[in-house]
């Protein structure tokens, strides 16, 4: 992050105060998550946006002919491309290359995005990279996801793996037909494109520590006073002293866990966490369901759909 996020000594007591009475600043409780919003824009395949409260996101799935690595013949490429700019929060800004001008360097925060959802998706096998293989060691699918950050309000992370799981099962690449070496690709008009192999779909669960007892008081024990608190926003992000981020599906398979550093917690609380975590992620992978589900009724009876939209219009009148 380019800025300080300054916070005033009051604010932040005040804060802390209501933490340890179970109430945050937008009236949640400390394990309840801001409202989701998933749209899907209409006009294309893979291309989603994201509200977390007031956090927002965009992805856009796009797909190209590459040559695979020559350890993995038989593998397509998925690769994440991450955008933070003062667009989206005055607290970041653009970075400067030696000679002046805008450099290209990604900042910490694109590079621990990056990560973490190549992680969740690649190395849990999420997307079946086998299935975008062509031609064995010479031609593969490449699967791109763009990720552009509109406004910022803490826990970037979160959103972002609801968008880029939501684009992927919503995105649909062109359909092919493979002679030898030859490869010709069909418009979306000649055949119906294809949809990508999704296995399982990982989304990742933000929890955020607070010692609000201080340090000297939290004495490692049976009660060690700590408040865990889950989807936090800017402010509460920034007054955090550690958070773990753990990445698992519906069925309760953790993928990944990240604590970088931070307050010490025990393992019966990362256990309560992971428990915490499932049920968060059953909810969200029905809602990505319910939404896919509308847009693909949306899709098939147009007609119906812009019957609904002048029927709505002349009631609005």
């Amino acid at each position: 992050m380019g800025l300080d996020y300054n916070i005033s000594n009051n604010e932040q007591q005040f804060v802390l105060d209501a933490l340890k009475e179970n109430t945050r600043l937008d009236g949640r409780k400390l394990l309840d998550m801001r409202n989701v919003e998933i749209q899907i824009f209409p006009d294309e395949y893979g291309h989603v946006d994201v509200k977390l409260g007031k956090t927002e996101v965009a992805c856009k799935i796009s797909a190209s002919i590459e040559q695979p690595y020559k350890d993995r013949p038989f593998e397509g490429l998925f690769q994440i491309n991450t955008e933070i700019s003062p667009m989206c929060s005055p607290f970041f800004e653009v970075s400067q290359g030696a000679s002046g001008g805008t450099s290209s360097r990604q900042t910490s925060e694109e590079i621990l995005i990056s990560r973490m959802i190549e992680k969740s998706v690649r190395r849990s096998n999420a997307l079946d990279l086998e299935n975008l293989c062509l031609v064995a060691g010479s031609k593969c699918w490449s699967v791109r996801a763009d990720l552009h950050f509109l406004n910022y309000d803490g826990n970037f992370i979160d959103a972002s793996c609801i968008a880029v799981m939501t684009a992927l099962l919503h995105f649909k690449r062109p359909d092919v037909e493979v002679s030898g070496d030859d490869i010709v690709v069909f418009d979306t008009k000649q055949r119906d494109p294809v949809p990508l192999s999704i296995l399982h779909i990982p989304l990742c669960v933000t929890f955020n520590f607070y010692n609000p007892n201080g340090d000297e008081e939290n004495i490692k024990g049976e009660s060690n006073g700590e408040l865990i608190v889950v989807d936090t926003n800017l402010i509460e992000e920034r007054l955090s002293l550690g958070s773990m981020t753990i990445t698992l599906n519906k069925n309760q398979e953790v993928c990944q866990l990240l604590k970088s550093g931070g307050l010490n917690i025990d393992a019966s609380l990362i256990m309560n966490c992971c428990t915490y975590a499932a049920k968060i992620v059953s909810q969200l992978t029905d809602q990505i369901h319910r939404v896919l589900k509308e847009d693909e009724h949306k899709r098939i009876n147009p007609t119906e759909q812009k019957e609904l939209q002048t029927v709505n219009s002349r009631e609005a009148s």
